[in-house]
């Protein structure tokens, strides 16, 4: 006896969940890299106040043949050839104490002792992935990154919106899964009442 010819809705609906968990997974993947792109710089700058999660603050430190000139200009020069910097560099040059000389360059700092010749350079380096990862979520790359946040945010809804219907019963969106997503929404709506959003 043969089998009974399924129409194209009746195959629809019969087949729907699993084609939504193939695309829902196919979907899943293709979001990993952009969700490690804004969940790890999200992380970063979300504590600006506590550090740079763009650079890090490196200090080297330099010999200066002793003893050192009294005058100002030729303090600097001295330093300036030291690090191999050219002279339009230096910002700002001065004596922060009777023997702290302080000069001020485009990228860096320089503190001299010049009681004893040590000098310590304070300036920083771009954090490794951080400094990349930042720049992509604070959208520095102008339009063409605007385009593929946005198909990314498509994305994430989509993912929200079919991983809602993957399970059914109990588990699904009308039992635990329902209630879920309730309380994950009431999480931002309750942070807005209790810190007296707009």
């Amino acid at each position: 006896m043969a089998k009974p010819t399924l129409s194209w809705k009746e195959v629809v609906m019969k087949r729907w969940r699993l084609w939504l968990r193939a695309v829902h997974r196919d979907v899943g993947y293709l979001a990993v890299g952009l969700t490690f792109v804004y969940a790890l710089s999200g992380i970063a700058i979300n504590h600006l106040g506590d550090w740079d999660p763009n650079f890090k603050s490196v200090v080297d430190k330099y010999q200066l043949d002793t003893p050192l000139p009294d005058d100002d200009l030729e303090l600097t020069t001295k330093i300036v050839e030291k690090l191999g910097l050219p002279e339009d560099d230096v910002r700002a040059a001065f004596f922060d104490s009777e023997i702290l000389f302080e000069v001020t360059l485009q990228e860096s700092v320089v503190v001299l002792d010049t009681s004893t010749g040590v000098m310590k350079v304070a300036s920083k380096e771009p954090r490794f992935v951080l400094r990349v990862v930042n720049w992509l979520h604070y959208n520095r790359g102008k339009s063409a990154w605007t385009y593929i946040a946005d198909g990314y945010a498509i994305l994430l809804l989509y993912l929200a919106i079919s991983g809602a219907f993957l399970l059914k019963g109990r588990k699904g969106l009308l039992g635990r899964g329902g209630i879920l997503i309730v309380m994950g929404a009431a999480i931002p709506i309750a942070y807005v009442q209790f810190a007296s959003g707009p």
